[in-house]
């Protein structure tokens, strides 16, 4: 959420914001209101001074023998008057909240303008991109030909765009999963989390999901509860209405979680295999930072999900997100694309964001830069570290040979017994 404060100094900015990210909405309907809201502030404000000469004045007349009955009725009106005001500012500052959670974060300054992932830029590429004497298959045939990938089981049990992994493709999976979370905590300095899967709509909201993304949830109705789509909603709100210690910062988190996703208005797409589904195995990368240092920590976000993919020797791609791509809360965001020869194409595996004071904001995450300093809003950002299924999906479509098989990225090996 931006500050009222800044919206108002910065409309220009805002609108083109709004403008660069497709968003649908009106500045003027909520700096009407702002302008409405200060005024009421102000009135509700000289009617309360008026209240408390009122008060002040009614005992004196008492003192001196003269009648307060005037003064009184004088005093319940303007009482009456200020407990209708104060209604009319909190049913306007709610209108206001209301339109507040609406507007997207502004990109930062380096992020280009464009209307979609075609202007998105690659500012890097890592890898050889590997050469077959054979044409080679997409996953869902190496899958389904090894026996360890199930999609009409998994059809059968829960509908389209859901994953089974039968033997060696769960051993996979959960290879992956260990050797990630070892990566993150015990090189790059994260601690590792087990946060809920389910969580209330305020944190929902907090991280930016809601409103705008509800239909894109699952949604426990009965409860009010929703599945999260990425970890990052858990471990982000673990603050809320937090003050941090400034030694404290900075602080890294990593999760690994099941994500779930509806993906409305995507059916269609990528329906074979495993490229989208609606629930997926991710490491989560949290971070809650200082602002001065927020685009620093960006980076080495960047970089530590970066080496997931160079310890498993996939080729690999970094994309920056042009302003149509980017997502309703981020001021900044890097994509990371495996190459996967099979389908021919590169397959975001990460998303590293930097949110900056957005989210906290929301939650009402700050920390004291000092003693005796006025507290400030933490920066937060997320990443991949990475996701579960289109890394798999790098693997089997990299490391495959010509007699049906895949092997094993040398890093994973110790993680499977020693299968090579």
């Amino acid at each position: 959420m931006l500050d009222l404060k800044f919206i108002r100094e910065n409309r220009d900015r805002i609108s083109a914001a709004i403008k660069n990210k497709h968003e649908q909405f009106s500045l003027d309907q909520l700096l009407q209101l702002d302008e409405k809201r200060r005024a009421l502030i102000s009135q509700a404000d000289q009617l309360k001074q008026d209240r408390n000469k009122s008060s002040a004045l009614i005992p004196q007349l008492k003192k001196e023998g003269n009648d307060p009955k005037r003064e009184l009725a004088r005093l319940k009106e303007l009482s009456d008057r200020i407990f209708y005001l104060d209604a009319e500012l909190r049913d306007l500052e709610n209108e206001i909240d209301y339109l507040l959670l609406r507007i997207p974060n502004v990109p930062h300054s380096s992020v280009p303008v464009g209307e979609d992932d075609s202007a998105n830029v690659v500012i890097k590429e890592w890898g050889k991109i590997p050469e077959f004497d054979f044409q080679p298959r997409p996953h869902w045939e190496t899958g389904e030909m090894l026996g360890i990938l199930d999609s009409a089981r998994a059809a059968k049990v829960s509908g389209s765009n859901f994953i089974l992994l039968v033997g060696m493709g769960a051993k996979l999976e959960r290879a992956l999963i260990s050797f990630m979370l070892d990566l993150h905590t015990n090189k790059h300095g994260y601690k590792e989390v087990w946060p809920p899967h389910l969580v209330s709509r305020q944190t929902m909201t907090g991280t930016g999901q809601l409103p705008k993304l509800e239909e894109d949830m699952y949604l426990c109705q009965k409860d009010d509860l929703f599945l999260i789509p990425t970890a990052e909603v858990s471990v982000t709100n673990m603050y809320r209405e937090e003050v941090l210690k400034p030694e404290d910062l900075p602080i890294f988190y990593c999760a690994y979680t099941p994500c779930y996703r509806r993906e409305a208005g995507t059916y269609g797409k990528d329906t074979r295999g495993m490229i989208r589904v609606h629930q997926f195995d991710k490491v989560e990368l949290v971070k809650f930072v200082k602002p001065e240092t927020s685009y620093d920590e960006l980076e080495k976000l960047v970089a530590d999900a970066e080496e997931v993919l160079q310890l498993l020797e996939l080729p690999y791609r970094v994309r920056l997100l042009c302003t149509g791509d980017l997502s309703f809360a981020a001021a900044k965001c890097y994509d990371l694309e495996v190459w996967a020869p099979g389908v021919g194409k590169y397959l975001e595996v990460s998303s590293c964001s930097n949110f900056e004071d957005f989210q906290a904001r929301r939650i009402n995450i700050r920390f004291r830069p000092q003693p005796g300093a006025k507290l400030e809003l933490v920066h937060t950002l997320n990443g991949s570290g990475l996701a579960l299924p289109r890394t798999v999906i790098g693997i089997l479509e990299n490391y495959q040979t010509g007699k049906g098989t895949v092997r094993v990225p040398k890093v994973l090996q110790p993680y499977l017994d020693g299968l090579e």
